[in-house]
């Protein structure tokens, strides 16, 4: 268990993070006057391509902002050797893949009788 001891207690009003949760490239991108659509076209498209395409594309001086943010994007999860971008962009372009559960049961009810109290 963590030792308390060093932690100092929020005050009334204060968090921990006021700047709030990072926003996500692609909502930053609808706010800036995108089309999903034409978002995920170009996020396809940029998967598509290896480093240093991706690296025309960010030093590109008439690159759009769409393009400079996505190639920037996934460049720095290459470096970082994190996947969450990547993630991020492809769960936009094609959706959350199915997730499937499997449950197994023996069919038994097992029935128990406490003081007039059934419990299953």
């Amino acid at each position: 268990m963590a030792n308390n001891k060093n932690l100092k207690p929020f005050k009334k009003g204060e968090v921990a993070n006021p700047n709030g949760r990072p926003r996500k490239y692609v909502s930053i991108l609808k706010d800036s006057g995108y089309k999903l659509s034409e978002i995920n076209d170009t996020i396809q498209n940029m998967m598509a391509m290896d480093l240093t395409e991706l690296g025309e594309v960010f030093k590109n001086p008439k690159g759009t902002i769409l393009e400079k943010t996505i190639a920037n994007a996934m460049r720095k999860s290459l470096e970082k050797g994190s996947l969450y971008s990547l993630e991020t962009l492809l769960t936009r372009v094609y959706g959350k893949p199915k997730e499937t559960s499997a449950v197994t049961t023996d069919g038994k009810i097992e029935f128990i009788v406490t003081k007039g109290k059934t419990i299953l």
